[in-house]
């Protein structure tokens, strides 16, 4: 499973940004199931930053966020997100994917 979550930083944010990524990368760095997480810089539009992270299902991904210290450190700074959907799944493990509601 992959889990994309981009962020648009402004030059006045980035220091603050800098410092909680920091965090919320050591953080879920020892949670069970992370594969990998890497934190990425747009080449053409340097204010647009990624979190990528691979996990091994989605439940680990869930157990990592559900923690006390998760929820302290990590969650804040990812609802800090664009808005925009962020977990992915192979076409194997998703099946036949449909919007909400329909």
């Amino acid at each position: 499973m992959l889990v994309i979550n981009r962020f648009r930083v402004t030059d006045a944010q980035r220091s603050e940004f800098d410092s909680r990524m920091a965090t919320v990368i050591e953080v879920l760095s020892d949670k069970p199931g992370l594969v990998s997480i890497d934190l990425l810089r747009n080449l053409d539009e340097p204010e647009l930053w990624v979190l990528a992270s691979r996990w091994a299902d989605v439940g680990s991904y869930r157990r990592a966020l559900g923690g006390y210290e998760s929820k302290l450190s990590v969650v804040p700074v990812l609802s800090m997100a664009i808005d925009e959907p962020s977990a992915y799944g192979t076409i194997e493990a998703v099946g036949e994917n449909r919007p909400r509601g329909s």
